[in-house]
């Protein structure tokens, strides 16, 4: 059970013992810092959450198999390319970008991951990039404002940098664990990792394979629940990496490790969830929560395909308390249920009660979706299970921002 938690504002992934980073411009973007580097100051254990697109980046497919070592000294990130759909050149220049940067720190270059983000399809423009390792680790330090220029340097179609800092305990750890984290999304944004990349830092002492299960399990609730457009990426991840730096070790299942799932979960979530806030286009946050289900999964399922309805989501950006199409999408989204024990909210607003209409505050309801932050609830009244997927809504600029990305 969390006795404290305690975030650290302007703080990130150097919060936690053990972590530098830089960020700087080196040119792959028009604008802005465009690569980064973090690094451990001792072997980290690693772990990691990659795309399930079967089109995956050069970076996904080589940060996997460094991931699976369970052991990594840096991670490299460029943002404007994303290497993916480069054939072997793309591969080679994925593993020129870990070995300048193992070079530069005179670690092994099987213990530095890589991750891309922007454009698919066109080479990466190696000399700037070189250039970018060679500033980037001049530059490492730790603090806001290293944590800062770091999660610029990932940003793609994001209107603001997310990162996080926290210090958690609890009455089964030795001491305090301090967690920090940045991440970058707005556009591609689906579950099972969509154009999102997420890094995350604690200083904990934990085998790789514990703090694997705690990541999966983490991502299920928080990264694989948010969801902007249901196109999933072929370049995302979620890595996380333990300097063992701090005063807790956690080596085995039980108690202390329910309560590092559970505060990883709740850190995770609220990366996540900023996601969702900054969808390209998005007016407002929406919680789509489904409840009283039989079992979580389907209750996790019919919450997607509600998040993902493009008539959902364009209702929630013209305020519309639509229910009907609640409806719809989680009738679609292949889970039994009976619709005439349905009930459904918009807000505190009861909109459907018993798969029917009733009559309700239409103008309270209107006004109330006109907020940033809006939940909508359907209630199967069938079972105890309850699931949340975050999402946002759509507008014009949605298009816009997508029809002219490329050009």
């Amino acid at each position: 059970m969390i006795t404290q938690w305690k975030e650290e504002p302007k703080a990130g992934v150097t919060f936690p013992e053990g972590f530098v980073v830089s960020g700087v411009r080196c040119g792959i973007k028009s604008l802005g810092n465009d690569l980064a580097v973090l690094v451990c100051d001792s072997v980290a254990n690693v772990a990691g959450v990659f795309t399930t697109n079967h089109v995956q980046a050069a970076c996904v497919q080589y940060s996997r198999r460094v991931a699976r070592g369970g052991k990594v000294r840096a991670i490299v990130v460029n943002a404007g390319n994303a290497n993916a759909c480069n054939g072997e050149q793309g591969d080679s220049d994925n593993r020129s970008m870990a070995d300048w940067v193992s070079r530069r720190l005179n670690v092994p270059p099987d213990h530095v991951l890589t991750a891309s983000t922007g454009i698919i399809g066109h080479l990466m423009p190696m000399e700037k990039i070189k250039a970018g390792v060679e500033m980037a680790v001049a530059q490492l330090d730790r603090g806001a404002e290293a944590d800062k220029n770091a999660v610029e340097a990932i940003m793609t179609t994001d209107t603001y940098p997310k990162y996080r800092a926290a210090i958690v305990d609890c009455d089964t750890w030795v001491e305090p664990i301090r967690f920090g984290g940045m991440c970058k999304g707005s556009g591609m944004i689906a579950p099972n990792m969509a154009t999102m990349l997420a890094f995350l830092t604690v200083d904990v002492r934990m085998p790789s394979e514990l703090l694997q299960e705690a990541l999966n399990r983490a991502v299920a609730v928080s990264f694989n629940s948010v969801t902007v457009d249901g196109d999933t990426s072929t370049n995302d991840m979620c890595l996380l990496l333990a300097s063992g730096m701090g005063g807790s070790e956690i080596t085995v299942t039980g108690q202390a490790f329910e309560d590092f799932v559970e505060a990883l979960s709740r850190f995770c979530i609220t990366l996540a969830k900023e996601i969702a806030r900054d969808g390209e286009g998005a007016t407002k946050l929406v919680h789509v929560i489904v409840k009283n289900a039989p079992h979580y999964a389907g209750a996790h399922k019919i919450a997607k395909t509600i998040a993902e309805s493009p008539l959902v989501k364009t209702a929630l950006y013209g305020n519309d308390p639509n229910w009907g199409r609640l409806l719809m999408a989680a009738g679609r989204a292949g889970v039994p249920f009976d619709q005439n024990k349905v009930d459904a909210y918009v807000g505190t607003h009861l909109v459907c009660s018993q798969g029917r209409s009733v009559e309700f505050d239409r103008l309270g309801a209107h006004e109330y979706l006109k907020n940033k932050e809006v939940d909508v609830v359907v209630d199967l009244n069938m079972g105890e299970d309850s699931a949340t997927v975050w999402t946002c809504d759509y507008s014009y600029d949605y298009i816009k921002i997508n029809a002219e990305y490329h050009t």
